[in-house]
């Protein structure tokens, strides 16, 4: 843990060198899902984007409490379960499970603890107790209402002052409360509606409590780094601190990190624009692996413009790449038996590979210790690298034993150096080179409305085309398939194909998915 770690905190609204509460450990809560309906895009951002910032802080030595919670009680969900006439915590557990296989999906390592609402109440009952006791709530007919008046310090994070909050803009305005900004902690129970018996009668909780009551839960009152997308910067995180502060004095969270929006051709995502797109949608025609790619290719608290043509871009990145790392193993496989021959001291790391490793190495920690910079990463050094291993698998049939040896280790090194970036950026799959590349090939037909016997046979067309000198023909097959995503490569006497991107204008093509599951998206809040 050398490495000076810089992170943005919204708090202060500036970068800050991390400090550990505890030497060594972290803890850290970001705010998950209301399950009710297939995650969306904002969901992916947020997941992934915090899955690095796990993977980083794990890579710089850390013990990491991870609590990322699902909230299963909430309008929204009764709402939906109603409208479709389901029980709402089985909807809503059955939109959980779904979620955990979005993130499998797309890589996200699983969080220390995924606490849910329902399985917290006593938590939760406790916590608005306090509030109540040290006079910072109040109880009006079976509902709990904190009294922001009472907490000085509220706005500390969002920057609103209640003197801006204007009454009715987020809800119902409410007579019974002392001021327009004084929010639920406790919801009396309504008929048909989910209920917990409790000191103010039967309810369920408000939405803010949630993540106050579990966060004390698993991570104490002061803890390091809470998360989530900016748009719970207010009311959502504001009243966290607010009741956290009512229920404990000396809570504290040391940094708060949001991730900024996910917009379409420069549009926020809205289910009333017709311009949302749920992660299954995506991955249904796109490799999971490309999604992440182009959810890390531009800095987390920075706004990240969704387009097919910025998809298309991350797509044929992950393939280069695993195809690069397909043919560094191949080619070391295929010289194994000359390294086993290799003496006890064996042949070094060129100059040029070690210049390769130590670059790399020390641009990704230092980009990376710098608020998290992925997309800096995913240049640069990174990609000179792989350029290293390509020009050197130009040259392995060129040299001699002792030569090729040291270029057999040369590539291992470099080789290792790229599976570790991959492996913090969570883009290192479980699977083998070549599965990963057969399915990104098998995304790509999808994509193309085509099999690989329609490939095959088009290539075979194309090679006889050549034979007959009819140019004109054999160039059109090519393009016509390179307009698809399809690119023919002439490898000495062979035409073996891969995925590009398309040849054919965007604003041409047609949209990249229909709008499949339910018409109402799921939207990021605890």
């Amino acid at each position: 843990m050398a490495k000076e770690f810089r992170v943005y905190n919204s708090m202060t609204q500036q970068k800050e060198i991390f400090k550990a509460n505890v030497p060594g450990k972290v803890g850290m809560y970001v705010c998950g899902v209301t399950s009710y309906d297939y995650s969306h895009l904002g969901h992916a951002r947020a997941a992934v984007n915090f899955d690095i910032l796990y993977r980083y802080l794990q890579h710089l030595g850390y013990e990491v409490t991870y609590v990322r919670n699902f909230t299963d009680v909430d309008d929204k969900i009764i709402k939906r379960a109603n409208e479709i006439g389901e029980d709402p915590l089985k909807l809503s557990n059955r939109f959980c499970e779904e979620y955990i296989v979005d993130m499998n999906d797309l890589q996200c390592l699983i969080p220390t603890h995924q606490p849910r609402v329902s399985d917290h109440m006593e938590q939760i009952k406790d916590m608005i107790t306090q509030i109540i006791n040290k006079g910072y709530a109040y109880e009006v007919d079976g509902d709990v209402f904190y009294a922001v008046e009472k907490f000085p310090s509220y706005g500390c994070l969002s920057g609103q002052k209640l003197e801006h909050n204007r009454a009715g803009e987020r809800v119902a305005v409410d007579s019974r409360k002392r001021h327009p900004a004084d929010f639920a902690l406790w919801k009396s129970a309504k008929p048909g509606e989910p209920s917990w018996d409790s000191p103010w009668g039967p309810g369920r909780p408000g939405w803010h409590i949630e993540c106050s009551a579990m966060s004390a839960q698993y991570l104490t009152f002061k803890f390091d780094i809470h998360g989530g997308g900016i748009d719970l910067i207010f009311p959502h995180h504001e009243n966290e601190i607010a009741q956290s502060c009512a229920a404990c004095e000396e809570s504290k969270i040391s940094y708060w990190m949001h991730n900024g929006h996910v917009t379409n051709n420069n549009e926020k995502m809205s289910k009333s624009l017709g311009n949302f797109f749920t992660i299954r949608q995506i991955t249904e025609r796109y490799h999971p692996l490309a999604l992440r790619h182009f959810l890390i290719s531009s800095h987390y608290k920075s706004p990240l413009n969704y387009t097919v043509s910025q998809l298309e871009s991350s797509s044929d990145a992950i393939y280069y790449i695993y195809q690069t790392l397909q043919d560094c193993e191949s080619a070391l496989s295929s010289s194994q038996e000359i390294g086993s021959e290799q003496n006890k001291k064996g042949p070094r790391v060129s100059e040029a590979a070690m210049n390769c490793v130590k670059k790399m190495r020390e641009e990704f920690e230092e980009k990376m210790s710098d608020d998290l910079q992925t997309p800096v990463v995913l240049t640069g050094a990174f990609q000179e690298a792989l350029k290293y291993v390509n020009s050197s698998l130009k040259m392995l049939k060129k040299l001699q034993k002792k030569q090729l040896l040291e270029l057999m280790e040369s590539l291992t090194a470099v080789e290792k150096e790229v599976k570790e970036v991959l492996n913090v950026l969570g883009l290192l799959s479980p699977s083998t080179y070549t599965e990963v590349l057969q399915q990104f090939k098998d995304k790509a037909l999808k994509r193309a409305g085509l099999v690989e016997d329609d490939v095959l046979r088009l290539i075979e067309e194309r090679t006889q085309a050549r034979i007959n000198k009819d140019f004109p023909k054999s160039d059109k097959i090519r393009a016509d398939l390179t307009v698809k995503g399809i690119a023919l490569m002439d490898v000495g006497n062979e035409t073996v194909w891969r995925p590009c991107i398309p040849s054919e204008p965007q604003e041409q093509r047609a949209p990249m998915v229909e709008e499949k599951t339910s018409n109402s998206s799921s939207e990021s809040k605890s």
